[in-house]
Formats: structure tokens, C-alpha cells, sequence
């Protein structure tokens, strides 16, 4: 027992010792994206985007409504080849609604292409001055408080997020530093 003791206080404390000397910042990129101009600007011309392709999709859809209306209140005195061809008709315009939805704001659509595009060299900047400050100021880590990272406590005194977006406002959108 006077043996296992000291041993099991060992191992207890060599971690917490190990972490003492490791130094962990944080940062909050939502706060960071939300302050940078070119983030603004990307989100706009997306926002913008979304607006144009959700009003086609309302249009569609009205077409398709406005049509069925049509064809609900006619068609007991349809033929039945009128019926099937007026059937078809709608079912092919549902068919171009699913389809325009699925290639605009599906999981490959251009939406999510287009947000890539224009969010892509904001985001690699951030990661770079993200990584600038930490090693500038010595941090083992830097976690991101805006993701799904659950932080119950958070020392203000180790926020990163001042320091990254004065690189950021230091470095011209399209410069990368080294």
C-alpha cells in the first residue's frame, strides 16, 4: 500500500504538472468573420444569391400551385387524355422545381460552390493569423469558442480574437504573409 500511494499520486499529478507549462488561448472566428469587411462583403454577395434563386423557386412553385388550382377545378370535365397530359405536366414541373432546388441549394449546389469560392481565401487568411499570433505569443493551443467546443470557463486573458483581427486589419485581403 506505502508503495502503490506514491506512485498513483505520480501519475495523478504528471499531467496536471505537463499542463501547467502548456499555455491555451481561444478565439471566436463568428466574431472574427462578422467584423472583417471581405467577410461582410462575401456574405452579402451570397445573401444576394440566395434572395435571386429563392425567388425563381417561388415562382416555380406558384406556377406548379396555379396550375394544380387549374387542373383541380377542371378535371372532372377533362377527357382523360387531357387529364393524363395535364397529370404529366405538373408531375414535370415538380420534377424542374426538386431539380433547380437540389442544384441551387443542395449539398453540392452552386450555392455551396459559390460560398466556397468567395469564403474560402477569407477563411485561409483567419487560420493564418490565427496561426501568426500563436506562434508569435508562444500558445501550445487555440481553440475556437464558436464551433460545437463546449467551454464551461474561459480565462478573457487568453481571448485571441482582438490580436487576430488586428493582423487581419494589418494584412490587405489578398496578401498572405509568411
Amino acid at each position: 500500500m506505502n508503495r502503490i500511494f506514491p506512485c498513483l499520486l505520480l501519475a495523478v499529478l504528471t499531467p496536471v504538472a505537463a499542463a501547467a507549462q502548456q499555455k491555451i488561448g481561444h478565439i471566436s472566428t463568428d466574431a472574427i468573420m462578422k467584423q472583417l469587411p471581405d467577410a461582410q462583403d462575401a456574405q452579402k454577395q451570397l445573401d444576394a444569391l440566395v434572395v435571386e434563386w429563392q425567388q425563381e423557386l417561388n415562382n416555380l412553385q406558384k406556377e406548379w400551385e396555379d396550375k394544380f388550382a387549374d387542373y383541380d377545378k377542371k378535371k372532372l370535365i377533362m377527357t382523360d387524355a387531357r387529364r393524363a397530359e395535364t397529370e404529366k405536366g405538373l408531375r414535370d414541373l415538380d420534377q424542374r422545381i426538386a431539380n433547380f432546388r437540389a442544384q441551387k441549394f443542395g449539398q453540392n449546389g452552386e450555392l455551396f460552390q459559390k460560398q466556397n469560392e468567395l469564403m474560402k481565401p477569407v477563411q485561409d487568411r483567419v487560420f493564418k493569423a490565427i496561426q501568426d499570433v500563436a506562434k508569435e505569443e508562444g500558445y501550445d493551443y487555440v481553440l475556437d469558442k464558436s464551433g460545437e467546443i463546449l467551454m464551461m470557463y474561459t480565462n478573457e486573458e487568453y481571448d485571441l480574437t482582438q490580436k487576430v483581427l488586428g493582423r487581419l486589419t494589418t494584412m490587405a485581403p489578398g496578401q498572405r504573409q509568411n
